[in-house]
């Protein structure tokens, strides 16, 4: 047990950062035979997320909506954040934007080809998207999340149609049901908020997985690229990398003290849901971690917390939804060498704004939303399928880009309606697993 508790006295950062670290040595030296070697650990890590990630949202989201009635509008809170939402994506187009044109990933590359696993997209139209966020069957969008593959082949994580909207509006359905009938119904209530604890503790014991999912999802990840794949896209590569680190640096920072809070203890408190994200390339996957350090790290209001992060996994992508395709945009005019006019940025950003709240929730949403922007802005497809071979490297960075906003925005509303606890932000831990207490062992019962 002494190993045990020192294995957990050290930060949760750290063990995630030693397993980041120790990934890529493995993946460098055991080279493709990496992903075969250590991509199960990986892969049992993102199975465990997907096995909490519903039973974890649907409580916690019926528990939310019983408990904010009342307190504070649902609706007032739900525009409050979409407002916000929309804020920071169309900042975060305009980063990819000005990076784009500044440091010019698509001038000198040469000739490049069309991955040969590429598949174009079908892209949903906005109403077939809306008409998917109400589950034919509530059942199956409970149990329909899980590894499936798409069109292009690819493993995704999807449920029902591909997002986890569904679940949501059930979810919601039923907590405004729980309210109308008041007392009842306050045995189901009880019930319900029992549920959501039970899934938060469970939450904690699969969040201390992450440093050993973590090493086996990035030996995989070097071992199977290597170095051959990167180097004829490098400069978009470090374009993109470099968009989202200054919008999660400048954009962000600015707007946390704007709100009179401390950009450091947010990135402080936010660390596990970014490495999570980064590691695992999906804001699904990274949600349990995402809501723990925005309630347990941040202050945030539980039952504010449980509706806004998953809702921001749902529809939030200032990443793949807005940074991405408008450096996409950019790189294809400047390798083809045609300079975008005036109109043609205006559709790129609000092509990128819009479609990224309408196709969020279908898998892949990175492509589709490159798709929706390069077609409304009448650029050239192709750009899509030579960028598809680093794509998971791309993805890495895009999803932690993603899920850093996720969690910023409902700091941002929960200090501006008085739902943030002040004195446990400014603390700003980095552990959100599992707790001291929960490794006391029970004493003997005589």
């Amino acid at each position: 047990m002494k190993l045990v508790a020192a294995w957990f006295k050290i930060p949760f950062w750290q063990r995630v950062v030693a397993g980041f670290v120790l990934g890529a040595l493995a993946g460098w030296a055991f080279g493709p035979s990496a992903e075969t070697w250590f991509g199960p650990l990986g892969d049992l890590y993102v199975t465990l997320i997907k096995m909490i990630a519903i039973p974890l949202v649907f409580f916690a989201v019926i528990n939310a909506v019983s408990s904010l009635h009342g307190q504070k509008s649902v609706a007032a809170l739900g525009g409050r954040t979409f407002l916000w939402f929309v804020i920071t994506a169309v900042l975060a187009v305009g980063v990819g934007l000005a990076v784009g044109i500044v440091v010019q990933p698509g001038v000198g590359v040469t000739t490049l080809q069309v991955d040969p696993n590429y598949v174009p997209k079908d892209v949903p139209s906005p109403i077939q998207v809306l008409l998917n966020v109400v589950p034919s069957n509530p059942f199956q969008a409970l149990t329909g999340i899980g590894a499936v593959k798409n069109a292009a082949g690819e493993t995704v994580l999807a449920a029902g149609k591909g997002s986890i909207l569904p679940v949501i509006f059930f979810a919601m359905l039923l907590g405004f049901a729980m309210v109308k009938l008041g007392e009842r119904v306050a045995g189901a209530r009880k019930l319900a908020g029992e549920a959501s604890e039970v899934m938060i503790q469970v939450t904690r014991f699969v969040l201390e997985v992450t440093p050993i999912g973590t090493f086996g999802l990035i030996a995989a990840l070097v071992g199977a690229y290597g170095f051959e794949k990167l180097l004829p896209l490098l400069s978009f590569v470090g374009a993109l990398y470099l968009a989202c680190a200054l919008h999660i640096v400048i954009v962000y920072s600015g707007l946390l003290l704007a709100h009179g809070l401390n950009p450091i203890k947010f990135f402080r408190g936010a660390a596990a849901g970014m490495q999570v994200a980064f590691v695992s390339s999906s804001s699904f996957a990274a949600m349990p971690a995402a809501i723990r350090s925005v309630t347990h790290n941040l202050g945030v209001n539980k039952d504010y917390a449980s509706f806004a992060v998953p809702l921001g996994a749902s529809i939030k992508m200032d990443g793949c939804g807005a940074i991405y395709p408008a450096l996409c945009a950019v790189f294809i005019s400047q390798y083809t060498g045609h300079p975008l006019s005036a109109d043609q940025y205006f559709i790129v950003m609000i092509a990128s704004v819009l479609g990224s709240f309408g196709t969020a929730g279908v898998p892949g949403t990175a492509v589709v939303m490159a798709t929706v922007v390069l077609s409304a802005a009448g650029l050239p497809l192709e750009t899509i399928g030579y960028l598809y071979a680093i794509d998971r490297v791309l993805d890495m960075m895009r999803t932690m880009t993603n899920v850093t906003g996720q969690m910023l925005v409902p700091v941002l509303v929960a200090k501006e309606t008085g739902m943030l606890d002040r004195a446990i932000y400014e603390a700003a831990p980095t552990n959100v697993g599992i707790e001291e207490e929960d490794l006391k062992v029970p004493e003997k019962i005589s």
